[in-house]
């Protein structure tokens, strides 16, 4: 069984997982719920976006989180286009996240743009980020479903990657933004992804929809990937994927990994502690199997 001694985890739970709640959580309440993250054992985590408090209200108090959390750790903002990759060099923000779909239709419905349009913007963007020495982490969207055109092309999904690559970002998260991918087509994936961009890192974001999450992380564990996306209590969503469940759970990955062996330095503990935290202030239900089993035993 191909399986390594380490796994990371991203939390994604404060920007991914909060961005679309319809229930404004407090800043101080985002605050004290990354603290609570990062004092769990996570050292790479996505604070905020930085995008017009118009179309994401959630995000809107981004400077504020950045200000209060920077740390040594991977503190990673999302800048969907230029304003917000200025925004996030005036907060001082050393990791930046841009992101495109593999889907044009997707892309045009989420940041009216196609994906060729998107990457002629965002390459000399990139450029800039790198000659100032930011960490910059491409976020694949659609990589293997779309809402609206279905399945997606792998040759499709490797190009974008391969343009990434080529202006030179750091990472590579490849998403199944509508949670609709099956262990088979993961492992498929990620092992042709290992293969082209050995020198690249690549991480593994799974959403929930139809249960096949902790599945699809362990068949992309075969193909060699030991980076995943999670979000604390199951959190998350697309506004643009209807039916579309939050991100897997982090304490339910971190379960099944430290259940095979598998270290990740967090403490199971105080992720329990970060979900109770933010539990009283959004308005979706905590989707961790983790948490049932912890709701049960009380």
């Amino acid at each position: 069984m191909n399986l390594p001694k380490h796994a990371t985890i991203i939390e994604v739970g404060p920007r991914d997982g909060l961005q679309n709640d319809k229930s404004l959580v407090p800043t101080d309440v985002k605050i004290e719920f990354i603290h609570a993250l990062k004092a769990s054992g996570i050292n790479e985590i996505e604070l905020t976006s930085f995008v017009s408090p118009k179309w994401v209200p959630q995000m809107k108090d981004a400077k504020e989180i950045v200000a209060a959390v920077q740390d040594s750790s991977r503190n990673i903002v999302l800048a969907p286009n230029r304003k917000g990759v200025d925004m996030a060099l005036e907060s001082n923000c050393m990791a930046v996240a841009v992101f495109v779909g593999v889907s044009d239709t997707f892309n045009k419905k989420n940041i009216n743009k196609t994906t060729s349009e998107s990457l002629l913007e965002l390459q000399p963007v990139i450029k800039e980020l790198k000659d100032k020495d930011i960490f910059v982490r491409a976020c694949i969207s659609t990589s293997f479903y779309c809402p609206y055109e279905g399945k997606m092309n792998v040759e499709d999904v490797v190009n974008l990657c391969s343009s990434f690559v080529e202006y030179g970002v750091d990472e590579l998260s490849v998403a199944d933004t509508i949670g609709m991918a099956n262990p088979k087509e993961s492992y498929e994936l990620f092992s042709r992804l290992k293969e082209e961009f050995p020198d690249t890192l690549v991480t593994a974001h799974f959403h929930d929809t139809r249960g096949m999450a902790l599945a699809n992380v362990f068949a992309a564990l075969q193909a060699g990937i030991s980076r995943f996306d999670t979000s604390a209590g199951g959190l998350g969503g697309c506004p643009f994927a209807k039916g579309a469940t939050g991100n897997v759970a982090t304490e339910d990955v971190v379960f099944m990994l430290h259940q095979m062996g598998i270290e990740t330095g967090i403490d199971l503990e105080g992720i329990k502690k970060a979900v109770d935290i933010i539990r009283p202030h959004i308005s979706r239900h905590i989707e961790s199997k983790y948490d049932r089993l912890v709701q049960a035993s009380q």
